[in-house]
């Protein structure tokens, strides 16, 4: 039988079936316009024990959701939370969104003009919060002095 390929790719490869708990790539971000599918897509985070992360339809534009709650991991601390939000400013400055909604283990933005750009914002966040959650679990935290 062999293997079969989807658009030339194999399905074993990275940009089919990512490996869980990993950063989604843009395109693989999950359009949870329909509750069905926010529902699906946050139950397989849980399973995963990833960082949700999705996109939806809001109104004309696009709405980006990431949720650290969906992941067993420890959440992020507010040092690291400072560089996220710094970002999320940063997009506000610059007119890709109206509106950010930052917290110790939530991020949402909305609006923003294309799909394609909502992904591309998803995804980035995604990698950030990701790796962040793993610089925390790796590195030794201070302990305080008596």
């Amino acid at each position: 039988m062999g293997v079969h390929l989807i658009n030339g790719m194999n399905p074993c490869d990275d940009g089919v079936m990512p490996t869980p708990g990993m950063p989604l790539q843009a395109a693989l971000i999950p359009d949870c316009t329909e509750l069905e599918a926010h529902r699906a897509a946050y139950k397989k985070a849980k399973t995963d024990d990833a960082i949700f992360v999705c996109i939806a339809r809001h109104g004309q534009g696009w709405k980006v959701e990431l949720d650290a709650m969906a992941s067993r991991k420890p959440y992020l601390p507010d040092q690291a939370m400072t560089v996220l939000q710094s970002a999320a400013e940063a997009l506000v400055l610059d007119g890709i969104v109206a509106q950010a909604n930052i917290g110790s283990e939530y991020i949402s933005m909305w609006p923003i003009d294309t799909e394609e750009r909502a992904r591309e914002v998803a995804a980035a966040f995604h990698a950030a919060m990701h790796g962040l959650q793993q610089l925390y679990i790796a590195v030794p935290r201070s302990h305080e002095r008596s």
